[in-house]
């Protein structure tokens, strides 16, 4: 859930601008326009699908099609990573839904033969030999299966290459791995599956308006100066993967900035007491606060978007493992889908 608060952040934490004071954090309102491109940034490189962000029929989508994937219609779930604190976000999400939670999942070697109990179901992590005999079971005995991935970024391409032998559809939250590997392995295979390293349906959102943005007014702000903050559990060592693909659209907005530049946050006290992360968030939380400065310092624009908690990405696997659910039922392309499309389907939750 966001948070409400009004958030003040310091200037001696995040910015280092002598002489201008810290802009708050508050909410925004965003307004998208109808038709353009979306990407997300990977490993430096961006990808571009297209996005119609305006509600429209697609084939197939009628009352029946919708109703034939709801919860409990024979749709059974796998969550790789289920000993990590967003695999069991997952899980409980989708236990909610009344997805069908499958007792097995995939873990590292040390992890091999552990008993994960996650609402009220015993579920036993396979290691790294094992994994292709208990995946083509599991999908033998389900076959309405669908693998959710949250494991680590340098298993992303193994696990990949995996589901696409067998032939499972898969949704793949976990970031990192070469990029360009992973869509060349599941282009390949035609393998139905959704990847996006942002699951969170409302942020996604967010970087399709910021990519419309881009490619409607390029170098709308050329001149001005950027300044980034972000704020993730200390866990989190790498810089955003969201952060970079708001940065690269102003850059095509004509802004100069380096990635090396994001101010990362990872020290709890500052979390709580500068950035405004209340306490109970800090092992989970995800704030950003992008701020533009034109040549002469009269102008000024702030961007903010404040996550507390995985509750929205687990959601939002949720829907994509729905909205995944329905296009192989439709017998829709087998190819690779992303958050865009689901947003565009208008049938979430």
């Amino acid at each position: 859930m966001a948070t409400t608060n009004w958030l003040v952040a310091s200037p001696s934490v995040f910015l280092h601008r002598s002489g201008n004071p810290r802009l708050a954090f508050a909410s925004r309102k965003n307004q998208s326009l109808c038709k353009s491109r979306v990407s997300f940034v990977g490993n430096g490189q961006r990808r571009r699908l297209p996005v119609v962000l305006s509600r429209t029929a697609t084939e197939g989508s009628g009352e029946e099609a919708v109703k034939s994937v709801l919860p409990g219609s024979g749709i059974s779930i796998m969550v790789n990573g289920c000993t990590g604190k967003m695999g069991k976000a997952v899980i409980k999400a989708a236990d909610s839904a009344g997805v069908n939670i499958v007792p097995t999942s995939f873990g590292s070697a040390a992890e091999a033969g552990q008993t994960v109990e996650v609402c009220g179901k015993e579920i036993t992590v396979h290691g790294p030999t094992e994994r292709e005999k208990v995946l083509s079971w599991v999908f033998e005995k389900h076959p309405e299966l669908i693998v959710v991935d949250y494991t680590i970024p340098t298993a992303v391409n193994d696990n990949a290459e995996l589901y696409s032998k067998v032939g499972v559809p898969f949704v793949m939250g976990t970031t990192g791995g070469d990029r360009n590997k992973l869509y060349e392995t599941v282009e390949k295979a035609k393998t139905y599956a959704v990847i996006s390293p942002q699951m969170g349906k409302q942020v996604v959102a967010f970087l399709a308006a910021m990519e419309i943005m881009a490619e409607q007014f390029p170098g709308a702000f050329s001149g001005y100066s950027l300044e980034v903050m972000e704020s993730h559990q200390a866990s989190k060592l790498d810089a955003s993967g969201t952060a970079k693909a708001v940065i690269s659209c102003f850059q095509e907005l004509g802004v100069s900035y380096d990635m090396d530049e994001i101010q990362l946050i990872r020290d709890p006290k500052q979390q709580v007491e500068m950035v405004g992360v209340p306490e109970e968030h800090v092992s989970g939380h995800a704030f950003h606060l992008y701020h533009l400065t034109s040549p002469d310092e009269t102008v000024s624009f702030e961007f903010q978007h404040n996550v507390c908690g995985r509750s929205i990405y687990a959601e939002g696997t949720v829907d994509a493992v729905l909205f995944l659910a329905k296009k192989i039922r439709l017998k829709a392309d087998q190819r690779i889908y992303n958050m865009i499309d689901v947003l565009r389907e208008g049938n979430m939750r």
